[in-house]
């Protein structure tokens, strides 16, 4: 069962660029995140017609998350339990072929200090109190999203950026996911590939538009795979594919994928 995340940079500019990489890559489930766009105006019938059932929980021209799946999807949540003031569209979870999966888009924060980091402190808050009790029912659980943090040195380009006060490698970031992965997580891609050994390096998801970062491999690896111990003990194989960032007019994220036996 291949599981895949992917924060596409909206649904509607990156349709084709989806329809391609579902062709090629072919996950069974997909977690997409920034689909930017209402429920309403997700494209439905395009991806149904790939043999996908779909979820969504979108919001104008920001946000927005949704599960693709080729098994039927059940016990559908749209936005985070513990977190029911927040008012954007950035969790949705369901169980599909035995494996409860949600697709995560934490807010970037956009400052450190900043009311918006605030926000994103407190959503990882909110993360934290929902995996207590999802991570309690004993099931193959994974969170697939954009965390929108680097949490170790390795995960970044320039590892002298790691803890620095600023988006993505703040120490308040990074201590917030680290959290989040201690409470029973493990990180699917670093189970696979670890830091400490050459095929782990260099492994990254996100690469800013500007300056040439993704030639010159200037990235950060903000998404992750978390599974809970009894997807853990079923993980075969991960990847990143960083391919996509190359594509014309791509998003500015790479999809991140595990396949569980």
């Amino acid at each position: 069962m291949k599981i895949a995340t992917w924060n596409v940079n909206s649904v509607g500019a990156r349709l084709p660029h989806l329809m391609r990489w579902i062709q090629e890559d072919a996950p069974d489930v997909a977690l997409l995140q920034e689909i930017k766009c209402v429920s309403e105006a997700f494209p439905y019938e395009t991806i149904e017609d790939m043999g996908y059932n779909v979820a969504a929980f979108g919001q104008k021209s920001y946000n927005g998350v949704a599960i693709l799946s080729k098994f039927p999807l059940e016990d559908v949540t749209r936005g985070l339990p513990t977190f029911a003031q927040d008012t954007q569209a950035r969790y949705i979870e369901a169980v599909t072929n035995g494996v409860r999966v949600a697709s995560i888009y934490v807010p970037n924060g956009s400052e450190v200090g900043s009311d918006k980091f605030s926000y994103k402190m407190a959503f990882y808050g909110a993360l934290g109190d929902h995996a207590t009790q999802s991570l309690s029912y004993g099931e193959p659980l994974v969170w697939g999203g954009d965390y929108n943090v680097a949490p170790y040195a390795q995960d970044m380009h320039d590892p002298a950026l790691s803890g620095e006060p600023r988006i993505l490698c703040s120490v308040e970031e990074q201590r917030a996911l680290r959290t989040l992965i201690s409470q029973g997580f493990c990180d699917g891609l670093r189970q696979v590939f670890p830091a400490s050994q050459e095929a782990g390096k260099g492994l990254f998801s996100w690469w800013d538009y500007r300056a040439g970062s993704f030639n010159r491999n200037k990235g950060f690896r903000i998404d992750h795979l978390l599974l809970s111990p009894q997807a853990s003990d079923r993980l075969e194989a991960a990847g990143i594919d960083a391919h996509t960032r190359g594509w014309e007019r791509p998003s500015d994220h790479a999809p991140v994928w595990i396949t569980l036996v």
